[in-house]
């Protein structure tokens, strides 16, 4: 037999189930909890090299702040003898893709159910400061229960830390703009593939699709979505307008956050045809997309790195710096692409160019570029005294010091502009909750109004999130099972985690709530982050499950618990012999040290019981059914014949005397009816008869002479 495989001293590993770029996937036990889990494991390539080494850890670290109804959860992290790996919650169903190809378009109330549900999840993730960046029907799965959880943090990565994304990660097909340009990814990426996802649950495709990975990368660059009611009848209005607005190339135009799309979801099901849904106005800037020679061939040279993979668990290859500028050059080669907004497209109006327009549009682009280049070349030129016009390159004008506009109440655009006409510019150093300012508004800047500083100087500002949310008190929820505190915290407005390092306690019993963090009392924000800390009871033994295992298996388990055992065998048709089929205490129980549990072992199949026939020969009627009776056996035919024997007796036994036969077997009898009668004499021949009736003168018929 092959030898077991165990990490971390508890965790057996089992069968593999999957695997990625990076990983390997295995179902495994946790011998220590008794529960199966899925293990990752960094392939044997990878392990030597320290920039993968530290994206797993990085990866494993990230996604184990992650505590949520709605996420994979991961439970440890860990390295044994050069062995990478992170054991993560086991998820029994099928995964949002599998659920599509099999079922086909789904209904707006379902699609809206596995939304909102994924939406918790990715809102979880956020409020974490981590963006997925690879949300797709792959990477959502779909429980036995129904519970929808997201899963593969792979590519996930800090958003917090407002660095320009490294490549283009993800799936092509449910890539964002931003993405797929190589540009700074946010929560509103996560949002647009979710968008791309619901579009898929509501019409059975996708919105984009093309020869390659590179080919689709453009087309969610410079194509306008089809709306899904032009691919598939009896799609809501309002669940449209809000895959829609998810699906927006300008990021500002999307939901500002996951919380805002999730209302109007919820609204989406008692409103299937309301007009709530608010899309922001197209700017002048976002309707048309050019993309000259460089752009294009960065995405193709970038075009190995999207990933069309339905792996259970997948990672990037590598992160390579990435400017997300476009450089307008006179090498434009690609069409040019019309971004008409989502109402034009519903009255019907077409996207497709005239060949002579698109050639007009071609050199028209070509002219544009070329003049930007002419002045970017000016100005570059005086900025560093190469193009002299006039007795100086830099005036005095151009030195002197400028005075900061007051920008505080004003919206970022506006802001923007002032700083513009000063020389100077705008930096958003962070977004804080306020009551007195809306949301897209700022609170504060840097320097303050009128300082005087440098042309070309930053000016940071602080802008408003939105109302702050009123502040209530943690509840007292302890003594509590897990269920009653989560409904608790939950109907207020909190989210719940429960923390995996249970606390023994003489006060509060097994799976008991023993207390919060934050402690009860203390007063925070609805949304916020609640952890219960629950009981494993007192410092007892806990009785394992041991039914199925051998006497010696079962008997040196409890000996390691401390509990004393006794066993009695018995006969059970559910389990082989040698096993336990019967224990007095339920697994899960805890007992005090040195308590006694009885086991109950199989001897297999209870054999089938036998009876033996018993001596029935000359034995009257009624005394042979009473033996018959007595031996575990039954009566069967009773039937009578002229015998020597004494009359009512038994003359003949079927089976046998002394045969063995199983219980209640029927046992036939003869009964002798006595010696058979002498015939009546022949009435034609006196002189034979004379003798035959012993002297009785009646004639064969019984009757006398007449």
């Amino acid at each position: 037999m092959k030898d077991r495989i165990f990490i971390g001293d508890r965790y057996e590993v089992l069968s593999k189930i999957g695997a990625g770029g990076m990983a390997d996937v295995y179902k495994g036990k946790d011998h220590k909890l008794n529960r199966f889990v899925a293990i990752k494991i960094l392939k044997k390539e990878f392990r030597e090299d320290i920039t993968f080494v530290k994206k797993f850890q990085s990866e494993a670290q990230a996604a184990a702040g992650l505590m949520h109804p709605n996420i994979v959860n991961v439970y440890d992290v860990g390295e044994e003898q050069g062995l990478y790996y992170m054991v993560m919650e086991l998820v029994e169903g099928i995964t949002l893709k599998e659920y599509i190809n099999k079922k086909g378009a789904l209904s707006a109330k379902e699609t809206i159910s596995i939304a909102i549900q994924a939406a918790n999840g990715i809102e979880c993730a956020h409020m974490h400061q981590i963006v997925h960046r690879d949300i797709k029907p792959q990477n959502i799965i779909i429980s036995k229960e129904g519970k929808v959880k997201v899963t593969d943090f792979g590519i996930a990565k800090a958003a917090s830390s407002n660095t320009i994304s490294t490549n283009v990660l993800g799936s092509v097909h449910y890539t964002s703009p931003e993405q797929a340009r190589g540009g700074y990814s946010d929560y509103k990426s996560d949002i647009y593939s979710l968008g791309i996802t619901m579009y898929e649950m509501v019409t059975g495709t996708l919105p984009f699709d093309g020869d390659s990975a590179v080919a689709v990368a453009i087309k969610h660059l410079q194509e306008e979505i089809t709306p899904p009611s032009e691919r598939m009848d009896g799609i809501s209005y309002s669940l449209e307008q809000i895959i829609m607005k998810c699906t927006q190339k300008n990021a500002d135009r999307r939901y500002p956050d996951v919380k805002s799309l999730k209302e109007d979801l919820k609204r989406s099901l008692v409103d299937p045809d309301g007009d709530f849904v608010v899309i922001g106005p197209m700017r002048v800037a976002d309707e048309t997309v050019l993309f000259n020679a460089d752009d294009v061939n960065r995405i193709k040279n970038e075009g190995g790195r999207y990933r069309d993979d339905d792996d259970y668990d997948d990672f990037d290859d590598e992160y390579d710096d990435y400017d997300d500028r476009y450089d307008e050059d006179d090498d434009f080669e690609n069409e040019d692409f019309e971004d008409d907004d989502y109402e034009g497209r519903r009255r019907g109006k077409s996207s497709d160019v005239n060949p002579k327009m698109a050639k007009i549009m071609k050199i028209l682009t070509i002219v544009a570029v070329v003049i930007i280049a002419f002045i970017m070349i000016f100005i570059v030129g005086r900025a560093t005294g190469l193009l002299k016009f006039g007795p100086s390159s830099i005036t005095e004008e151009d030195k002197k010091e400028v005075k900061v506009p007051n920008l505080v109440g004003k919206t970022q655009e506006e802001a923007e502009k002032a700083l513009k006409a000063k020389g100077l510019t705008l930096e958003v150093k962070e977004k804080k909750e306020s009551s007195k300012y809306e949301e897209g508004y700022i609170i504060s800047q840097d320097p303050t109004s009128g300082t005087k500083v440098e042309k070309e100087s930053v000016v940071t500002v602080v802008v408003s999130s939105g109302k702050a949310e009123e502040e209530i008190s943690v509840p007292d929820v302890s003594g509590k099972s897990q269920d009653e505190a989560r409904d608790e915290l939950e109907a207020l407005g909190f989210s719940v985690k429960v923390s995996t390092d249970f606390e023994t306690s003489e006060e509060f019993d097994q799976d008991e709530v023993i207390r919060t963090t934050p402690e009860a009392g203390t007063k925070v924000t609805k949304g916020s982050e609640i952890t219960l800390i629950i009981s494993s009871g007192e410092d007892k033994p806990e009785i394992p499950n041991l039914l199925g295992k051998t006497t010696k298996q079962a008997g040196s388990i409890l000996d390691e618990l401390g509990i004393n055992y006794t066993t009695e065998e018995v006969y059970n048709d559910s389990y082989a012999k040698g096993q336990v089929c019967y224990q007095s205490k339920k697994a899960g129980t805890r007992v005090e040290s040195g308590s006694s549990i009885t086991l109950q072992i199989s001897k297999g199949k209870k054999p089938e019981e036998k009876a033996t026939v018993p001596p029935l020969i000359g034995k009257t009627l009624s005394t042979a059914k009473s033996l018959i009776s007595s031996a575990g056996l039954t009566t069967g035919n009773v039937t009578y014949q002229y015998s020597d024997q004494k009359a009512g007796t038994v003359i003949s036994v079927s089976p046998g005397e002394g045969s063995s036969v199983s219980l209640n077997t029927k046992v036939d009898l003869v009964i002798s009816d006595g010696p058979e009668p002498t015939p009546d004499p022949d009435p034609d021949n006196p002189d034979n008869g004379s003798s035959g009736n012993n002297g009785n003168t009646d004639t064969g018929n019984g009757q006398g002479a007449q």
